[in-house]
């Protein structure tokens, strides 16, 4: 089977050219002008007319976090469902979270991840492997999870005492193992124990709002621990990630050390460029934005914007974790007992590009670098994953920059009953996603069956890209 696009204006990360794009089988195997069935001898292959349209390569989100275990509940999205969703918004790949349990080895929590993905993804899908639990038996299962499995991201975090945080101890003991192997360290850099402090601090004063989840976690606790994450990473030579990076302090932190030649890629995701803390205020509705870390303040929204353009931020993803509503009323009494997590997988894509290139923050090229490319290279998928080029998965989003629309939970695709963004107009729409080389999303309509998705397996990494 072949498809051949007409007359659309390619966008990567480098490019921007007008030309037609021939797909044969999962991959693109023709560029240029004029192209036709005559022309490239392929037999009776499908045309979409892409006049007037943007071609993308399909969206890389690398933070999501679906059917994830969390207070005693799942996130609301399964393989199936935000899969699915992501390629409604443009999505066509997802790195997800595995989360090891304390005292349990690495490839049983991977086991238990496969029984809840394999053969229900819509779209393609990998893993970073959350280490929570550093000892001598999970350090010997770190070379099998790169050269076996493909996984060569292993996630950490300086949060979440008692359940997902490691101490520095740790940290230094996986940096230095996954720096052998070909491997990448990835980070939720905030100072656990300061923000444990103030939780419990405000739960004594009876301070029990949405507000002050914001304000048990300041910017100190998360620029003090970028800083301290940096500082680890450059003793020991690793290739090191930052992952939903929100704040000037933290920001700053990576800035000072490229002046000792250091490299750290830093994500940032779509809620912290244009949502702030304000909306902590709107007393418990404010729970729809519970996530960590908070959102920020308008000065740390310019801060980011600025550091995508200077090349100190790579990717912009979601940290997609939703939870239904009746699941955040179990904080109601209580901040701290309201799951964190915030849905955005469908949006990510349109979001950016209505305030990030239709506004003049940032063009189009970077646009693709930040929603594509950077992922694919940082991860180990790049070329096959990241551009339109000769050879590449055939995943190519054709988007109507022009069409206007608004986001609202009652039209969006994901399983969850609000949105964040509910009634945000947004100028630019997702109109037709191919995913390895065939119609995924037509117009709002799903062409393929749950169960095409397939697992990538990733190539070692560098510190560079």
């Amino acid at each position: 089977m072949s498809v051949l696009i007409k007359n659309g204006r390619v966008i990567t990360a480098s490019e921007d050219y007008t030309a037609d794009i021939l797909i044969e089988g999962e991959k693109i195997s023709a560029i240029g002008k004029n192209l036709s069935s005559e022309t490239t001898h392929a037999l009776s292959p499908e045309e979409i007319d892409a006049t007037g349209k943007l071609i993308f390569p399909g969206g890389i989100d690398p933070h999501v976090h679906l059917d994830m275990p969390f207070m005693g509940t799942f996130s609301s999205d399964n393989y199936e469902t935000g899969t699915l969703a992501a390629l409604h918004g443009g999505t066509t790949m997802v790195i997800d979270f595995i989360l090891q349990t304390q005292g349990k080895s690495l490839h049983n929590a991977l086991d238990e991840w496969r029984s809840r993905s394999d053969g229900n993804c819509y779209g393609d899908y990998s893993f970073h492997m959350a280490v929570t639990d550093f000892n001598d038996d999970t350090k010997k299962e770190i070379k099998d999870l790169i050269d076996k499995e493909g996984i060569t991201s292993f996630k950490t975090f300086m949060a979440y005492k008692g359940a997902l945080m490691i101490d520095d101890r740790q940290m230094i003991g996986l940096m230095n193992e996954v720096r052998d192997r070909g491997g990448i360290v990835t980070v939720h850099a905030t100072n656990g124990d300061m923000i444990d402090f103030l939780i419990a601090k405000h739960r004594a004063e009876g301070k029990l709002s949405p507000l002050y989840h914001y304000l048990s976690q300041p910017e100190i606790t998360e620029s003090e621990a970028a800083g301290r994450f940096a500082d680890m990473a450059f003793y020991t030579d690793v290739p090191a990630y930052i992952v939903h990076l929100t704040c000037e302090g933290a920001l700053n932190q990576v800035r000072d050390a490229t002046e000792r030649n250091q490299k750290i890629f830093v994500e940032t995701c779509i809620q912290y460029l244009i949502l702030d803390a304000s909306l902590y205020e709107k007393d418990f509705e404010g729970a729809k934005w519970v996530m960590s870390p908070p959102l920020r303040e308008k000065k740390d929204q310019a801060t980011l914007w600025a550091g995508i353009n200077q090349g100190l931020v790579q990717v912009v993803g979601t940290d997609h974790c939703p939870f239904e509503w009746n699941k955040k009323l179990m904080g109601e009494k209580d901040f701290s007992k309201i799951p964190n997590g915030h849905p955005a997988i469908e949006n990510r894509m349109e979001l950016l590009y209505s305030e990030g290139v239709e506004k003049g923050r940032i063009s189009l090229n970077k646009y693709v670098e930040v929603t594509s490319t950077n992922a694919a290279k940082i991860f180990g998928m790049f070329p096959q994953k990241g551009t339109i080029g000769i050879g590449a998965d055939a995943d190519i989003v054709i988007f109507d920059p022009k069409k206007k629309h608004k986001i609202s939970a009652k039209t969006h695709h994901m399983n969850v009953d609000y949105s964040g963004y509910e009634g945000w107009e947004v100028t630019g729409k997702v109109e037709t996603v191919l995913l390895r080389g065939k119609v995924a999303i037509d117009n709002g309509k799903e062409k393929i069956k749950k169960g095409y998705g397939k697992f990538v397996k990733r190539g070692k990494v560098s510190k560079v890209i």
